[in-house]
């Protein structure tokens, strides 16, 4: 698919009945994952007094999930292709609805840590499924773009919806129900998906590339559990090196793992792919990115203007809103002007209103250019997420549709684990030791403003060779 120009057609599409459907119960089911991705930020508090962590132990509950979620969205994405995307959709959402009613339900620590990595894993598996299914029910084209838009919308608001959520379940009932409330939306989908998802069979009678899928997943456990150890301990700590060194080893050795295997996980020739390799570079950027400002507004508001964990929430409600928007209009820009200038466009909007944000001080007053530039951000943020996805899986057939929702998937979860502790790093060296409120404010100007370059470097380059590279699969 070329990504400069966008595709001419002679009237606008419309979805049947059955599709808004369809799309109603994939878009709710990615909300729900979502949601869960930030749900228990603003509880761990509670959850560790509640269930007795130690505070040392207490961020297991965040790294616990994203281990699973991130190590194995590449090999389940692989396994919805050969098993059937419909099959591993329901099971996954059933997995998610037990782990939920488990942590619910929890009297211990292990107990609970046991129901986030499940939640992990059934995030892994039911992510790139139904973004599968949506990419396949859906032709190439505005339909297409205007469901991806959709999905990144309500995926990106999902995660300033769970910030406000855990808040008010944890403020008003207990911190329990920011895991039961999923089980009644689990038990909806596992219900309802059978009926309104189409026959999807496997089409493929092979076997799993066992070398390549154990290689790869222990890479991306370690790198994501070193990115989880740098946040915590520092990027020098023997443990970050270790296993960011690991990591990175076994993954270039998956690379020459795959090129000899006669039934490769991910085929060398997709990873040559500019559309996907430059798409996904975009993607990684714009998650590493908006996360970690979220990251670092939550340090501004709690640290520096006082905020409740309850009112940091519903602050971002209006970067919520910016992602909504932007979600909205990223189809129907891609479809206008092209992948290549969304990205571009999204990406230069997205710096252009973070990069004010390094004024900001410690009255609250502040806190009108912080809303601003949070809804500003999260459209241009949201712009490049939606030609990201439509870039990504295109110009491919659908029995590779699993492998490439896979890959964007694995960008999106590793830029998510990626952001907070690069962005956290860089607050703590311009703090240099100190500590307060006007230390920590230093620090967070200082990773805003090394945020906002980021963001103009990687969009840019990732659109620059796209265009440069457009027509040519490689």
């Amino acid at each position: 698919m070329s990504t400069t120009a966008p595709p001419v057609a002679a009237s606008a599409p419309r979805m049947t009945g059955r599709e808004r459907l369809l799309l109603t119960l994939l878009l709710g089911a990615q909300f729900m994952v979502a949601v869960d991705f930030s749900i228990l930020n603003v509880a761990l508090p509670e959850v560790g007094a509640g269930l007795g962590f130690s505070l040392a132990n207490l961020q297991w509950i965040a790294t616990s999930f994203a281990l699973a979620a991130a190590g194995f969205t590449l090999l389940f994405g692989r396994v919805a292709d050969l098993v059937g995307r419909k099959r591993l959709f329901v099971g996954g959402m059933a997995v998610l609805g037990g782990a939920s009613l488990l942590g619910g339900l929890a009297t211990g620590p292990e107990v609970l840590l046991a129901a986030r990595v499940l939640q992990g894993l059934a995030t892994a598996a039911v992510t790139p499924a139904g973004l599968a299914l949506l990419t396949t029910a859906f032709r190439e084209g505005p339909l297409r773009e205007r469901a991806l838009g959709l999905n990144g919308a309500l995926m990106s608001a999902g995660f300033t919806a769970g910030a406000i959520l855990g808040g008010l379940l944890t403020s008003l009932l207990s911190w329990r129900w920011a895991f039961l409330i999923n089980v009644p939306v689990a038990a909806l989908v596992v219900a309802l998906a059978p009926r309104v998802i189409g026959a999807d069979r496997a089409r493929e009678r092979t076997r799993l590339d066992v070398p390549g899928a154990v290689t790869v997943t222990a890479g991306l456990l370690l790198l994501v559990f070193g990115l989880t150890q740098a946040g915590e301990h520092g990027w020098t700590a023997p443990a970050t090196l270790v296993a960011l060194a690991a990591g990175l080893g076994l993954v270039v050795a998956f690379w020459f793992v795959e090129r000899r295997a006669g039934e490769p996980l991910i085929p060398v020739g997709l990873l040559k792919r500019r559309n996907v390799v430059w798409g996904n570079a975009a993607g990684l950027i714009a998650f590493v990115t908006e996360t970690s400002l979220v990251f670092l507004l939550t340090l501004y508001l709690q640290k520096v203007l006082g905020y409740s964990p309850l009112a940091t929430g519903l602050a971002f409600g209006v970067l919520g809103l910016g992602t909504v928007l932007g979600g909205t209009l990223g189809g129907r820009t891609v479809g206008r002007f092209g992948a290549r200038a969304t990205i571009a466009a999204g990406g230069l909007l997205q710096a252009a209103a973070t990069l004010p944000l390094v004024a900001l001080g410690a009255s609250g007053g502040w806190i009108w250019l912080l809303l601003a530039g949070t809804f500003a951000g999260g459209v241009g943020n949201m712009l490049v997420i939606v030609a990201f996805m439509v870039t990504a899986t295109s110009g491919l057939p659908d029995a590779e549709q699993g492998r490439a929702t896979g890959i964007a998937t694995m960008s999106q979860q590793i830029g998510i684990t990626m952001g907070t502790p690069i962005m956290s790093a860089v607050a703590t060296a311009a703090m240099g030791g100190a500590a307060g409120a006007d230390a920590v404010l230093s620090g967070v100007r200082a990773a805003i403003g090394v945020n906002a370059v980021l963001v103009v470097a990687g969009t840019l380059l990732a659109a620059a060779l796209l265009g440069r590279l457009s027509g040519r699969k490689a």
